[in-house]
């Protein structure tokens, strides 16, 4: 009901060309695996190319209850928003080259425009502009009298030479963001084309789905994170950085194995734990810090999308 709502009803009678179908699927495929993968970020709840409203297809994504709860919001998470944001155009490129994008990205520019100029503009997250509020709530001077403005009624007048470094600071922004997604989704062309191929095949992915394909792609070692030290049980491939005992997913549902993860209530000392939220055939345990066995057998049977051990229950 909410998605009919927000998105509006699904066209499930509209015809879309095999063409059109394609480029939808890897829009939607970048704005997915973008998200899915940043550490400080919304889960990704369904992706579908089924047409609603406007919109040829659309990715949702499910807010924690804590960040909803505070309404506070990192600038880590910020910068994501504009990387997710930028998924789809980056996954056009990619895909059918700079000169054969289409408009499909206008909504997903707008956002990210608003972000970046509220992050220098209202925020103070811009070391060039630094910790000041600029032209008012974004809307410029409250009106043509520059009385009132210094009466409190309104911002202060902005330079020109001011205007002209907000506009840098928020190109900068955004081009870091659009050369970070770039390199993402080229450095995971195996998990983008597996992606794009099952939303053309069945329309609709839920992130249950997606948390297995990424698996599977870390399990072959076909899987790179945006940083170099992967998430301790977030998706675990060959290796596992036994040192790392900061959580780097607070705000991931079934990613807090880390020693000192908020979301298990403090750090952790004698205590055996899995390693790997989602394992390969063995998951390796986790004692203080060190990986100090391997187990095949499945130890959370009942936790949902924790069902990849080998010999699994839920897995048959």
């Amino acid at each position: 009901a909410l998605e009919r709502i927000m998105i509006g009803l699904e066209k499930k009678d509209g015809v879309m060309s095999e063409k059109k179908r394609k480029l939808v699927a890897y829009h939607e495929a970048g704005h997915a695996i973008l998200g899915a993968l940043m550490n400080d970020f919304d889960v990704v709840a369904k992706i579908s190319i089924v047409p609603r409203g406007p919109a040829g297809g659309v990715t949702i994504f499910m807010p924690s209850e804590e960040r909803l709860n505070s309404g506070l919001y990192s600038k880590e998470f910020l910068e994501n928003r504009m990387c997710v944001a930028l998924g789809g155009r980056l996954a056009e490129e990619i895909i059918n080259g700079k000169d054969n994008v289409t408009t499909g990205a206008s909504n997903d520019f707008q956002q990210c425009t608003q972000v970046a100029t509220a992050m220098v503009t209202q925020l103070g997250m811009s070391d060039a502009v630094g910790q000041r509020v600029i032209g008012g709530n974004g809307q410029g001077s409250s009106g043509p009298f520059m009385g009132r403005d210094f009466m409190g009624q309104g911002a202060p007048p902005v330079s020109q030479a001011l205007r002209q470094l907000v506009d840098a600071e928020v190109k900068r922004l955004v081009n870091e963001q659009y050369q970070r997604g770039m390199t993402l989704l080229k450095s995971n062309m195996y998990l983008l084309d597996e992606l794009a191929k099952k939303l053309l095949e069945q329309e609709k992915v839920n992130g249950e789905e997606l948390v297995k394909m990424i698996n599977k792609a870390a399990a072959e070692n076909k899987l790179v994170l945006p940083n170099k030290v992967m998430a301790t049980a977030g998706f675990v491939s060959e290796v596992v950085d036994t040192k790392k005992t900061q959580c780097l997913h607070p705000d991931k549902p079934a990613m807090f194995a880390c020693g000192d993860c908020p979301r298990r209530g403090g750090k952790m000392e004698e205590q055996t734990m899995a390693v790997a939220a989602f394992a390969g055939e063995e998951i390796a345990l986790y004692t203080a810090g060190n990986v100090v066995a391997k187990k095949s057998q499945c130890v959370h049977p009942d936790k949902a999308l924790m069902f990849a051990c080998g010999d699994c229950p839920r897995r048959g």
